[in-house]
């Protein structure tokens, strides 16, 4: 960890980089344009979907989730299961039950907490989150570190220690370097102009060293290794979990599904019936089909493979049809297939779906 007094002499041409952004921001859907103040509604929005997924998969759920929901009081008295369905397929479904959670708390507060400490409060905010909300709608003079600002921190001042472990270091240059003046002049615009840097100038793998603005006091450039930095710790190896799905349809066309627990993993989302989740070995397929939800003359019709972030699951999908089921006496419910593009099926369930709908036959 860098001494005292070496984070003293840690300097970042503020001037330089907010002129880089005047002349080059982004427009993003949730970001106020020059001149325009912020919303904290859409800035807190975008902060959560933007958690470990990219700018470019967020913007149509972005335009969509607020074109439903415009205002922050039209999202807390919305049924979970709605935003929940609106939230299918950006992944990390936690994030949407906490979203909801504190929209609710907001709107009984009649507004939003404006400082790091306060917003923590909320569900689903973190450190960096609360960091990056303060400084971008209220203004608050703190420097978010998310992966982008990470990487160029760590090049600006050639931080060799591997990640994670180098980010306790990033983190004090991060708070040294909001002292400046020029940054507390415009924290929410210096804060977007780091992710901005990072996103499409010092990228991961070929930074553009000549495009950018802060070449100057970059020491790992000087150096010739800033696109080794930052250094990363090998990860172990992802585990392997199996199991089975059903595709059960009757004479009508109607699938049934069925909706998770409330807690644990895709809490409150649609799937198909089908078995649990484990690790070792795959499913047999008579060892399956004993967990089939009916009796039916089932077929094998492929597998998908989903990545969650701890792990990685491979699913065999069955197909069976029978002339008429008791959904609810089957513990779920039954949607035409046409409908299911309505429901709350998170992405490796949507794989499952275009796995049989491709087999049905024409």
């Amino acid at each position: 960890m860098p001494s005292p007094a070496t984070l003293t002499r840690l300097a970042l041409d503020w001037p330089a980089l907010l002129a880089f952004y005047d002349r080059a921001r982004r427009v993003l859907p949730w970001r106020a344009g020059p001149g325009e103040t912020a919303d904290p509604y859409r800035v807190w929005l975008s902060e959560i979907m933007l958690q470990q997924t990219t700018v470019a998969a967020v913007i149509p759920y972005f335009t969509r989730f607020t074109q439903r929901f415009p205002t922050l009081e039209s999202l807390a008295a919305a049924p979970e299961s709605e935003v929940l369905q609106l939230w299918a397929g950006l992944g990390y479904y936690a994030r949407a039950r906490n979203l909801h959670r504190a929209a609710r708390m907001i709107a009984a507060a009649d507004g939003f907490p404006r400082t790091p400490a306060a917003l923590r409060h909320l569900p689903g905010i973190g450190a960096y989150s609360a960091a990056a909300i303060a400084a971008i709608a209220f203004g608050v003079p703190t420097l978010a570190v998310d992966g982008n600002v990470a990487r160029v921190l760590a090049r600006l001042f050639a931080i060799t220690t591997p990640l994670p472990q180098a980010l306790a270091e990033i983190a004090d240059a991060a708070e040294t370097l909001a002292a400046a003046p020029a940054f507390r002049a415009r924290p929410g615009d210096a804060t977007q102009a780091l992710f901005d840097l990072g996103a499409g100038v010092c990228v991961k793998a070929a930074p553009r060293c000549p495009e950018c603005p802060l070449r100057a006091g970059c020491r790992a450039e000087r150096l010739g290794i800033a696109a080794q930095l930052p250094h990363r710790a090998a990860k172990p190896p992802r585990p392997e979990r199996f199991g089975a799905q059903f595709w059960l349809t009757d004479a009508s066309g109607a699938v049934l599904l069925r909706r998770r627990p409330a807690r644990g993993l895709l809490a409150g989302m649609v799937e198909l019936p089908g078995t649990a989740w484990r690790e070792g070995a795959p499913w047999a397929e008579a060892e399956a089909l004993a967990a089939a939800p009916i009796a039916a003359k089932w077929r094998k019709l492929g597998a998908v493979r989903h990545v969650f972030t701890h792990f990685a699951l491979s699913l065999d999908v069955y197909a069976g049809s029978v002339a008429a089921f008791s959904a609810a006496a089957l513990g779920g419910f039954a949607r035409p297939v046409a409908a299911l593009a309505d429901e709350a099926l998170p992405s490796v369930m949507r794989k499952c779906v275009r796995l049989a709908a491709a087999a049905r036959p024409a």
